[in-house]
Order: C-alpha cells, then structure tokens, then sequence
C-alpha cells in the first residue's frame, strides 16, 4: 500500500546506447507496478518516434529532445504519476537542465555504466557499426561525447550485472530511500 510519505518522483536513467536503460526501466517499471505504484516509463528511442520526432541528433536537438521529456515527465509527477526515463542524455548540462525542469528533489539521476567495448558488442541495432562506417553522425561514444554524471544517486554497471539483477538492486534502493513509493 502507498504510505503517506510517498510522492512521485522521476528517475532518470542516462548511459551509452546499447548500456540497458530501456531494459532496466521496463524492468524496473514491472516490478513497480506489481506492487501497484502508479508508474510511466518514457524511453527515448520512442519518444523519437513519436514526441520528438521532429528532431535529429545536433547538440541542440538533443538539449529539445531532453527538455521536452523532462516536461512530461514533470507534468506526470504533478499528477502523482512516477517516471522511469530512459535517455542518453549525454550532457551533463542537459541533465542538470531536465532536473531543475522535474524539480531537484524529484529527480534521480542513475548512471548506467558499461563501457563502450561491451555497448559496442552488444549493438542491438547495428548503430555502432553505421556509426563507424560515417553512416551515422554525432553518435555518442563514437563521434559525440558522453560526460558521464559527476554524483549521480546510484551507478548501475551491467557489463558485471544482469540486466534484471541490475533493475533489482534499484528497485531495492528506492525502496530502502521511500523515494519512489
């Protein structure tokens, strides 16, 4: 059941591609829900498809693209929805951006950080492979940077963890800090 300290809050998961903030967040986000905690998970890729399709991958797309989540997702935690956001976000201003936009205290930024070698090995969409071909511009950890947090609430290493076990040890946190209960 909700306790009465809950309150809804947005975690935001930021890594290389191919590091598995998408499966962590739709992991996390079952584990959630089955305990009944209302909660959205807002996947970059798809808000690509949808959102922000309209916007391609240049520094200032990406700060739009960023923005505009963080807008939502401040709009579903104002309605008592939590959030579990799984973006790129490669800038650490842009971040910052996004949790001074969802408010600082509803924000938690968790590093998902597996090094380029194994994202590049598992290249579930052949985006490495395009981008190293010059097929693909401004890709991050290839042509674009990735500043990775300074102090991030929690860093998640799955090139040592499974996915699930990963989505499990936050799930544990967040338990353990009432944060998104």
């Amino acid at each position: 059941m909700k306790q009465a300290q809950s309150r809804a809050a947005t975690v935001w998961l930021t890594g290389l591609s191919g590091a598995g903030k998408s499966s962590i967040a739709e992991a996390l986000a079952r584990r959630l829900q089955a305990d009944g905690r209302p909660v959205a998970v807002l996947d970059g890729d798809l808000l690509r498809h949808g959102l922000n399709r309209d916007l391609g991958f240049t520094p200032e797309d990406r700060r739009e693209n960023i923005r505009r989540t963080a807008e939502v997702a401040r709009l579903m935690n104002a309605a008592g929805l939590s959030v579990i956001a799984a973006l790129i976000s490669p800038h650490r201003a842009d971040r910052a951006m996004a949790a001074t936009i969802i408010g600082d205290t509803h924000f938690i930024e968790v590093h998902v950080s597996t090094q380029l070698a194994v994202c590049e090995a598992r290249d579930p969409k052949g985006l490495y492979a395009r981008a190293r071909a010059g097929q693909i511009a401004q890709f991050t950890g290839v042509c674009a940077p990735y500043e990775a947090p300074l102090a991030p609430a929690m860093t998640l290493d799955t090139q040592h963890q499974a996915l699930e076990d990963s989505a499990g040890q936050l799930y544990r946190r967040l338990l353990v800090h009432a944060t998104l209960l």
